[in-house]
């Protein structure tokens, strides 16, 4: 006699999307497989203050395994996906092992996008991953060592020159918490230079700083960050950028800033998934190369095959895709695990996805942050207070809310960043 073979749920991706789809389906009558190219779940939102010191990496993280240990049902394998064959119900992984899948659900996320000029990523690094956090904390603070040392003043002023691309939340946030680091935490640790002299450019192409908040947000924020001390350049395009600067275009006029440190925030495209599951399945894709999903989620043709979170393309009331934000991936991966286990218990399931938009928040520093919570537009302390509960309640372990909660206060009542620390082995610096 066989043993009857329980269904096979595969889950590629263990980010806010497929974490949450895992989390769903604990109780699914299946046997359930998520594979990611990381063993841990990573708070993104978080990310920038890895890369300017204020947290640690394990504070923003959990492992995978640890977060679904409860889980009879579940397992963890760590590996890279490389493909996919859907004739066979199949998912292709670099080692060329395969997992078998009666359902799939692909949450494989974004990658940061340069608009066709890849070549710029040497020299204008983004912050998807822990390792662009921690080598970006490492860039930033090595430009103040290297600062020091240099006799050119010139040069000096290239050194402490940081240009942020791009005006949304990813951006704001970093060249925020920049001016509290030269300003305030390093004020007093160096000897040769003043690190609040240092000069902070914010880049953006539209006519305002975080663009899908209302105006008056938008304003706000603008106001703080020139109160902060930092260059809000609206309506200017990025044309170039090398290992001493950027060339910047606002109208006609075109202006090279000679810094050491360009930070890119301003777009994302999709994984490298996302183009191999769409020629494994003839599915289109949008310019940034999402995946075009049917209204429940699925793949046209393909309906035991889910596309979740930034990876697809998704529209929304108004006809827009949805927006790359956490919340997103959150309800479409519970809402995939609904669809598979209604299908698994032979009752109805739903057949279209609705996203209930809770609401857009980003912060600017100290104290200031700005809240579109729709019946509720909160700035200032107010939206910073709501910052700081919602995204604590958002980290998926009590540990990591306890740790990032206690390094918070800390940093508050100090101004110091406890991980200001240069990891990567810190080459000689020879002035030019």
């Amino acid at each position: 006699m066989t043993e009857h073979r329980k269904p096979q749920i595969v889950i590629i991706g263990g980010g806010f999307g497929g974490l949450n789809a895992a989390k769903a389906l604990r109780d699914a009558p299946a046997d359930v497989t998520l594979i990611d190219k990381r063993n841990f779940h990573l708070f993104q939102p978080l990310l920038y203050q890895v890369a300017t010191g204020a947290l640690s990496p394990a504070n923003i993280a959990a492992p995978l395994r640890a977060l679904v240990a409860g889980q009879a049902n579940t397992r963890v394998v760590l590996g890279e996906v490389a493909g996919f064959a859907p004739a066979e119900n199949r998912v292709i992984l670099g080692d060329g092992s395969a997992i078998p899948y009666d359902s799939l659900i692909v949450a494989a996320g974004m990658r940061n996008s340069y608009f066709g000029n890849d070549q710029w990523e040497q020299y204008a690094p983004g912050l998807k991953t822990i390792e662009d956090a921690t080598d970006i904390r490492g860039q930033l603070l090595t430009a103040f060592e290297r600062a020091e040392q240099e006799p050119d003043p010139d040069r000096v002023r290239s050194l402490l020159t940081f240009v942020v691309v791009g005006g949304g939340p990813t951006g704001v946030e970093l060249a925020g918490a920049l001016s509290e680091i030269a300003r305030y935490t390093l004020r007093g640790n160096f000897r040769r230079i003043d690190p609040a002299a240092a000069r902070i450019i914010l880049v953006e192409g539209l006519d305002r700083v975080l663009s899908s908040y209302t105006e008056n947000l938008s304003a706000y924020a603008r106001r703080t960050l020139e109160s902060m001390g930092i260059e809000v350049r609206l309506g200017t395009f990025v044309q170039a950028v090398d290992a001493e600067g950027v060339t910047v275009k606002t109208g006609e006029t075109l202006d090279r800033i000679e810094a050491q440190t360009v930070l890119w925030g301003a777009g994302v495209r999709a994984s490298e998934l996302g183009a191999a599951l769409a020629a494994a399945t003839s599915a289109e894709t949008d310019r940034p190369g999402r995946v075009i999903v049917a209204p429940d989620t699925s793949i046209p043709g393909h309906p035991n095959i889910f596309v979740i979170g930034d990876l697809a393309h998704f529209k929304g009331s108004d006809g827009k895709p949805l927006p790359g934000v956490a919340q997103v991936a959150i309800q479409q991966g519970k809402f995939a695990a609904a669809v598979i286990k209604a299908r698994l218990r032979g009752q109805p399931a739903p057949t279209r996805f609705v996203y209930r938009d809770l609401g857009n928040m980003a912060t600017i520093g100290r104290a200031a942050a700005v809240a579109d919570l729709h019946l509720f537009k909160l700035k200032g302390v107010i939206g910073w207070l709501a910052w700081l509960f919602i995204h604590l309640m958002q980290l998926v372990s009590f540990q990591n809310r306890m740790l990032v909660f206690l390094q918070w206060a800390w940093s508050y009542f100090t101004r110091n960043r406890a991980a200001r620390l240069i990891t990567a082995e810190y080459e000689p610096y020879r002035p030019q």
